[in-house]
């Protein structure tokens, strides 16, 4: 029950991680909107969600003499294709960015409402409620 449990919420946790990341790439490319040269990132939610959920995150070094594998950088952000070029190869597009900015906000506070939600079951169930 509690490896379930554990799993259950770790799934929110995780979520939660991600969401705070890509949040702050997010950002990063609306406050280098008008930057010249400047590549939009972003990170895939799902895939990096998956990844972590399935256990096969990135390779960790736990000793000075580890050399770090290729694939364990694969998870980055990558740079953001723009359907629109710009003249000073800036590929910041503002509505795209603003888009996404709403969407990993929705997704934050849908994590935060379900883990609140089994939480408080939780706490129901111990109290006897």
């Amino acid at each position: 029950m509690t490896t379930l449990l554990r799993d259950h919420i770790a799934v929110h946790a995780e979520a939660l991680k991600i969401g705070e990341r890509r949040g702050a790439i997010l950002a990063s490319n609306i406050a280098h909107a008008s930057t010249p040269g400047y590549k939009a990132r972003d990170i895939d939610f799902r895939a990096e969600l998956a990844q972590r959920v399935a256990g096969q995150g990135p390779l960790r070094a736990t000793d000075a003499r580890h050399f770090a594998h290729p694939a364990a950088q694969m998870n980055g952000p990558g740079f953001r294709v723009p359907t629109t070029a710009s003249l000073d190869g800036n590929t910041v597009e503002m509505a795209v960015e603003q888009v996404q900015f709403a969407e990993n906000a929705l997704r934050q506070q849908a994590s935060l409402t379900l883990l609140n939600r089994r939480i408080s079951g939780l706490m129901s169930a111990i109290r006897g409620e």
